[in-house]
């Protein structure tokens, strides 16, 4: 019996027989990966401010007169009680003078009125006198007394203008140049005469966004780290043409309330500043001692992915496979990033290589040493969300 093939049949086993084996698997890809570094981490707060001065006095005169000299150099520092200013004590002298006159005139009365009551207290004794006159006598003496008292007063006033006509300064500190000159007429209490201010130590004013105000009281509620309002915090400081925070102060003081406009609260710390270099009005960058201490895992800025809801990195798994953690990310220290949450101390993270990369694809993972990339206080970048902080140091 003759058997029939059809043509497509046999044309389908010709392309069968002359097909090529299946393609090879491409190969894995070659990445670095490494153990992240562990460090006790501490975290700091970015803010802005100026230095002030801890006593601003402007200085002006208690009298009014004729300025009659200056006394001192203008813009260096001055000693508390130091000769500023003299005003033309004449009119002051010669009211002083007749204030004093007035004083002997009263004490004079008073020795008199004092006289004429013992006398009278001898005659009403002897009944030869009234006793109408005598009250008469007793009340000469009171007031006697009381004009004397009036005149002593009136000396002491009179020698304090005297005084005052001799401008001291009342602090120690660096003074302003001189808003008068001689010859220069001045009102009691209005006329600005000059300006002190101290430098040593000096304040570095700035303020905190609610956000970071109720961080820091849930912080000492849970015992984590001691609000500034009663804890001396550090605070260091670098200048507008500095690159590292070379000043160094402590929190001295968290105001009472947040302001309803801005939703900041004020503070300030005090800074040793025994050379007078940093100024008040002087503009500076401070960071504030944001957490307790706290354990944190370090890795590379480029082993982390972002996307618009996660940050997430890759991992060798025990089959030698990729994974993905989802991370919780901090501040930089030593050059590295914090990871907060979401991945093992001892996981081998992924440092290159990451477009190639998928969920489960199998790697050749070459394992290095991950090592510090700059100085434990170095600066970090801007914080991932407030109120997170803005770097950190490590212990």
């Amino acid at each position: 019996m003759r058997r029939i093939i059809s043509l497509p049949l046999l044309a389908a086993a010709a392309l069968a027989a002359c097909s090529p084996s299946a393609p090879p698997p491409p190969p894995k890809p070659h990445v670095s990966a490494a153990v992240p570094l562990k460090r006790q981490v501490v975290d700091w707060d970015d803010y802005v401010g100026r230095f002030e001065a801890v006593q601003d006095v402007e200085i002006r005169p208690r009298i009014s007169g004729t300025v009659e000299s200056v006394n001192f150099r203008e813009g260096v520092e001055v000693a508390k009680g130091q000769v500023l200013f003299t005003i033309d004590p004449r009119p002051y002298r010669a009211a002083a003078e007749q204030a004093r006159a007035d004083l002997a005139k009263a004490q004079a009365a008073l020795t008199n009125a004092r006289t004429e009551l013992a006398r009278a207290q001898k005659l009403v004794d002897a009944q030869a006198v009234s006793r109408e006159e005598f009250e008469t006598k007793e009340a000469n003496l009171r007031s006697a007394v009381a004009a004397a008292d009036a005149a002593r007063a009136n000396l002491e006033a009179k020698s304090l203008d005297l005084s005052f006509t001799t401008v001291r300064s009342p602090i120690s500190g660096r003074v302003s140049d001189k808003r008068v000159s001689i010859g220069t007429y001045v009102a009691a209490g209005q006329t600005v005469l000059t300006r002190i201010v101290t430098v040593n130590p000096i304040r570095f004013a700035f303020e905190g966004a609610e956000t970071f105000y109720l961080k820091y009281v849930r912080q000492a509620q849970a015992g984590e780290r001691e609000s500034s309002r009663y804890a001396p915090n550090p605070v260091d400081i670098k200048l507008a043409d500095e690159t590292s925070y070379r000043w160094h102060g402590l929190m001295k003081f968290v105001d009472n309330a947040i302001d309803r406009n801005s939703g900041t609260i004020r503070a300030f710390a005090e800074v040793s500043n025994p050379n007078g270099f940093l100024v008040p009005g002087m503009f500076g960058r401070a960071r504030l001692l944001g957490s307790g201490t706290y354990s944190a895992l370090l890795v590379p800025d480029e082993a982390i992915v972002t996307d618009q809801t996660r940050r997430f990195v890759y991992v060798v798994d025990k089959d030698g496979k990729s994974l993905q953690r989802n991370v919780e990310t901090g501040p930089l220290v030593e050059g590295l990033r914090v990871i907060k949450t979401g991945l093992a101390p001892t996981e081998k993270v992924i440092l290159d290589g990451l477009a190639r990369l998928q969920p489960g694809m199998p790697v050749d993972a070459k394992l290095i040493t991950l090592k510090p990339r700059a100085a434990a206080d170095s600066p970090a970048s801007n914080a991932i969300a407030a109120p997170a902080a803005a770097e950190a140091t490590a212990k």
